[in-house]
């Protein structure tokens, strides 16, 4: 399970260090793609990739939705492997997407990771944190019984 948010430069050349405790675990092998709702990227271990190939998979070709979503996660899928010094190169159309300059952060959700601009990840985190209704009665019911 990944988790926290660490920041991590990019270096000139567009190599991204991952951190030392998540090394042996993603030396499988590593798939970066966009994000689908926010200007991020995506980097999924090798394993946990082929979950997602395989239910992208399914989808059919004939329906608008199912054929765009398959397309802009395939389309954009990049393996990375990652280097002696533990470092993965994140191709330019990638950084592009998600504006990456040098200041990025490195997030854990569970499965994956997200990789943003630094900039970029503080205002999501300020537009998550105000979108949260603070009226119980407005949380889905998985939220109500959600206790942290």
């Amino acid at each position: 399970m990944f988790s926290g948010a660490i920041s991590i430069n990019l270096d000139s050349k567009g190599r991204l260090a991952i951190p030392t405790r998540y090394r042996d675990v993603l030396s499988e092998g590593l798939v970066c793609t966009i994000g689908l709702h926010h200007p991020c990227l995506m980097l999924y271990p090798f394993g946990e990739w082929e979950l997602i190939q395989q239910k992208l998979a399914k989808l059919s070709s004939m329906i608008d939705v199912e054929r765009r979503i398959s397309r802009l996660l395939l389309g954009h899928a990049t393996e990375c492997p990652m280097d002696n010094a533990g470092r993965i190169l994140i191709p330019m159309t990638l950084r592009q997407y998600a504006k990456l300059d040098k200041s990025t952060m490195f997030v854990g959700q569970s499965n994956k990771f997200e990789i943003w601009d630094q900039f970029k990840w503080h205002e999501q985190i300020a537009e998550d944190i105000a979108a949260i209704p603070t009226d119980i009665s407005e949380l889905s019911e998985n939220l109500k019984y959600l206790t942290i």
